[in-house]
């Protein structure tokens, strides 16, 4: 048994053992991050940035640390674990840790997410990113566990034995949000490195504008010369030739350099049939990681974190009825996506009284984005008839070809209701609409969600829809 009484060289030595037995992966998102400081009265305390990587570390390595720091302590103090946010400002890092032992990453502290980039050549890598979008409000729950591990892995830069990852499921469960959180962690952990998010919408747009411009050179430089790629909504390539011709040619030029590729779509890889088979193999190479419709339970967290979120900015004071809470989220289906818009328009409505507001004053505040009475199933031609009539038209007109905008917009809203209020896919949908392809929906649903925030109209018709679809 050695007998130490320096924290520096128990924590140096310690430290070096853990990340032996327990990976570069797990050791580089939960124990780097962390720093050993003195309590008065000679406490040792292990200081996490986050609640999530305390409770991590409790679960699956305080036991284990605690055996190896005893075992060279002459002390025989014991580590305790809290985060950043239990113990204030946190004290100099007594671990300063040899760069010869290559873990000098532990010596600080750093905080759990990125601010805001607005100068330099980060703020172009930045653009698309919101800065919401990061770990600490990212909700885990039975549904996501496994891509949530995984994205914190790739973040964190750890060995890449997957490549590319694959994160799938249906629209408005978090693949959003796990992208930018890991774009943001990365850059974090390596300032240096240069980590670039598009959107699939965007990597298409930008990529037929550079053919236009003649400088597709320029393009295909700019991606790949990152250490990093992300790129969201991977089916929306779907039926580009070129597009899809150009997203391998990058995708193959990264992987052969080392370079790491995180990716989304509503479906596994080897479903997105409308892709060309060369793109989907090598989609489907790495790691697909499925991220699951959201249960009771996870639903109810995320209410409860985007309250709290609210809170912390002043919008409400206060915590909401539980049962008010419990009957939004039951009334609420589809995405967690829809969810958070109820708890926003709860939010507004009830503001600083947030926690005097009963159930039934609830249900009159939020209107169309909680139901009264029993569940009901919406069906798709429910939504067409009841769109159409309120638009005055036919029916057969929304499945038609034609394109006026008497015609386009009423058609792109009953989409928007169907994928807002249904569990049928894009590419479901598009059939019931004429045979229409999954991206014409998709285009579709984006540019009602667009307009609902700039077109009093579009909002009000929407709204108008809901209330009688929900009866």
């Amino acid at each position: 048994m050695t007998n130490m009484t320096d924290p520096d060289r128990i924590w140096t030595e310690a430290a070096g053992k853990l990340r032996a037995e327990i990976g570069e992966g797990p050791f580089s998102s939960y124990i780097a991050p962390s720093a050993v400081r003195a309590e008065a009265g000679g406490q040792l305390i292990l200081v996490t940035p986050t609640a999530y990587a305390r409770d991590w570390v409790r679960k699956n390595a305080l036991r284990r640390m605690n055996e190896l720091w005893l075992g060279l302590d002459g002390l025989s103090r014991k580590l305790e674990v809290r985060c950043r946010a239990e113990v204030g400002s946190p004290a100099p890092a007594m671990a300063q840790l040899s760069p010869a032992n290559d873990m000098s990453v532990l010596a600080t502290a750093p905080t759990a997410t990125v601010g805001p980039v607005t100068d330099g050549p980060r703020a172009v890598r930045a653009a698309g990113l919101q800065e919401r979008l990061t770990f600490d409000s990212f909700v885990e729950g039975q549904g996501n566990a496994f891509a949530l591990a995984i994205a914190r892995q790739t973040a964190a830069w750890a060995d890449g034995h997957f490549n590319p990852i694959f994160f799938c499921g249906p629209y408005g469960y978090g693949k959003t949000h796990l992208l930018n959180a890991i774009a943001w962690e990365a850059q974090r952990l390596r300032p240096d490195a240069k980590v670039v998010y598009l959107t699939a919408e965007r990597f298409l747009s930008t990529f037929v504008r550079a053919m236009q411009d003649r400088s597709t050179a320029a393009f295909k430089e700019s991606l790949r010369s990152a250490d990093m790629l992300l790129l969201d909504d991977v089916q929306f390539v779907g039926g580009k030739a070129s597009t899809q011709e150009e997203l391998l040619s990058t995708l193959t030029a990264l992987i052969e350099d080392g370079k790491r590729i995180v990716l989304s779509a509503d479906r596994a890889p080897m479903a997105l049939t409308e892709i060309e088979p060369r793109l989907r193999s090598h989609l489907s190479a790495g790691l697909t990681c499925p991220v699951e419709p959201a249960d009771r339970m996870l639903k109810i967290a995320v209410a409860q974190n985007r309250l709290q979120a609210l809170a912390r900015l002043g919008v409400v004071s206060g915590e909401a009825n539980p049962a008010v809470l419990e009957q939004l989220v039951d009334r609420t289906p589809g995405s967690v996506r829809e969810l958070e818009g109820a708890v926003n328009t709860l939010a507004a409505a009830a503001g600083q009284r947030l926690s005097s507001v009963t159930l039934e004053e609830a249900q009159g505040l939020l209107g169309a984005s909680i139901r009264s009475g029993p569940d009901r199933r919406i069906t798709v031609d429910e939504i067409q008839k009841t769109t159409s009539e309120h638009f005055a038209m036919k029916q057969v007109d929304l499945l038609s070809e034609r394109r006026t905008r008497a015609v386009a917009r009423p058609r792109q809203i009953a989409m928007y209701l169907c994928k807002q209020l249904t569990t049928r896919s894009y590419p479901d949908i598009g059939r019931r609409f004429g045979g229409r392809d999954h991206t014409t929906v998709l285009h579709g649903v984006r540019k009602i969600e667009e307009l609902l925030a700039t077109d009093e109209q579009i909002a009000k018709d929407v709204e108008a829809l809901i209330r009688k679809l929900r009866g």
